[in-house]
């Protein structure tokens, strides 16, 4: 101590404040036993932090400086992807036009408050897999209650959002990327039982029993035969898959979807300008041209030229696409996701396009909307009403809505649950009235049609939202070469709306 420089002294009341000032923010008092090793660092210097330093051997220099280097990122990238921001790819085109497929976004940490996380020790930059090894980035001990610090603001209406898959607490890892475990098991459950089940002439309670033998049995299916479904692994809510949506509904709030428009308590909420539906296309019998799907904007992926007539003719007939050739075969028929600017475009270009209907409801399968064990007849186009829970708000439990916050008391509140012939019972005792511990929000793609959004799994968790993407700092067209204009000049440091 004798030794340290008025410089160092400097240095260490610095570093001291500003851990101090971290400290008050995420108000956690336990990081005060770091204290002692940062005055060490600067002052008194007992503990030989660079004892490499001293080494003879260049090489060992040489490897712990790097070592020390690598450590030195790690902990940084740990601590800013935690508290201040994230990259974030987006994967799929449940939010096109708004946002792309190939678009790399920087998420703000900061916007909603960023989380303590739970599962603590884990590796940046993995969210829950290493790859190459194939095992989890993280140790599962310790873990830590959620507990959110403060941040510039709360999810508002129409916010485009980063948050934790819900629905992703159990995987089954061969689909994990394609179907959430739950609606995996009701469609495998219903499988197993081929007889249909007319739910119409059913109580609540034998539509429920129904339901719960589709569950349970596609479950079973699920565990024991891993070769087709794979492991069967659960996660922390930190460690869910990111999802990337926008919020169309507040804690609180009454929801209903109305031919596709959403209603907020009865009133219609402004729409995204990208708002996006699928619809079949037919021409006057040309193809489109690859010209006009690049300056509509619509990828390889999403244009669709119906081709085995064979498959689907009788379904276009029924829709009114019967426009044929001289040789009285139909029309080119296309199935496309359309904005309303791109709608129309193609219904203005009478030269070339014939007609534009959009795509029809199928069947409503068990396991399809949300809540999966309640039969209601909605759709992705009509849905609800349905409640979004709020913080300290009680309701009283019915048949009808029991299965909608079923998820929301057991899975994401931590309560036990159990219907016995005498009523509802929550950590043991009889009630019909719950009171929500967290918000919740509604989130759904712009690209309605083609969205896996809150219809199908339902509320997301205020613990479960990971931050806001603020900018697009690169986007890459997979349909382009390198020298093809891959990268979309106009999109980079373009602000997410």
């Amino acid at each position: 101590m004798k030794q340290a420089t008025r410089a160092q002294w400097i240095k260490c009341a610095i570093a001291i404040i500003l851990y101090i000032v971290f400290l008050i923010w995420v108000r956690s008092w336990w990081g005060l036993i770091v204290i002692p090793f940062i005055f060490d660092i600067y002052i008194t210097k007992k503990i030989p932090w660079s004892f490499w330093k001293k080494s003879k051997n260049p090489t060992i220099r040489g490897i712990m400086s790097w070592v020390d280097a690598i450590v030195f990122a790690l902990v940084a990238v740990y601590f800013v992807n935690i508290y201040i921001f994230q990259n974030y790819q987006i994967p799929s085109s449940s939010l096109e036009k708004s946002l792309l497929v190939g678009d790399f976004l920087y998420v703000s940490k900061m916007s909603y408050g960023p989380r303590v996380p739970n599962t603590p020790l884990s590796m940046p930059l993995a969210q829950h897999t290493l790859p190459i090894l194939n095992t989890k980035s993280y140790i599962e001990w310790p873990q830590w209650k959620y507990k959110r610090v403060p941040g510039f603001g709360k999810v508002k209406l129409n916010d485009i959002v980063v948050f934790n898959f819900p629905a992703g607490d159990t995987v089954a890892t061969n689909f994990q990327q394609t179907e959430d475990f739950y609606s995996l098991a009701y469609r495998v459950g219903k499988g197993i039982y081929s007889k249909p089940i007319n739910m119409d002439s059913l109580t609540r309670e034998q539509q429920r029993s129904i339901y719960d033998l589709y569950y349970e049995g596609g479950r079973k299916q699920i565990l024991t035969n891993p070769r087709v479904y794979g492991d069967v692994v659960v996660r922390p809510v930190d460690r869910r898959e990111n999802y990337v949506k926008r919020c169309v509904g507040l804690p609180g709030d009454t929801l209903q979807i109305v031919e596709g428009q959403v209603m907020i308590d009865g009133k219609a909420i402004e729409n995204p300008e990208n708002l996006q539906f699928n619809y079949f296309v037919q021409t006057t019998g040309p193809v489109i041209p690859d010209e006009m799907f690049r300056e509509l904007g619509i990828s390889n992926d999403d244009k669709w030229l119906l081709e085995d007539r064979n498959n689907y003719e009788g379904t276009l007939l029924e829709m009114g696409l019967d426009g044929r050739n001289e040789q009285g075969e139909l029309n080119p028929v296309y199935h496309l996701p359309l904005t309303k600017k791109m709608y129309d475009t193609l219904s203005g270009n009478k030269k070339l396009i014939s007609k534009i209907i959009m795509e029809p409801e199928g069947e409503t399968l068990a396991g399809q909307m949300y809540p999966l064990n309640l039969y209601t007849k909605w759709d992705r186009n009509n849905y609800g009403p349905i409640w979004i829970p709020a913080k300290g708000a009680t309701i009283t439990l019915t048949e009808d809505n029991l299965p909608i916050y079923e998820r929301c008391i057991v899975a994401y509140e931590g309560n036990k649950l159990e219907q016995k012939p005498d009523g509802i019972y929550i950590n043991g005792e009889k009630t019909n009235q719950y009171t929500f511990k967290m918000d919740y929000y509604w989130m759904m793609g712009d690209n309605r049609h083609n969205s896996a959004d809150s219809r199908y799994w339902g509320f997301v968790p205020e613990d479960h939202v990971v931050g806001k993407p603020i900018v697009v700092w690169l986007s890459l067209d997979k349909d382009r070469g390198w020298f093809d204009g891959k990268i979309r000049w106009n999109r980079i440091f373009k602000w997410v709306d």
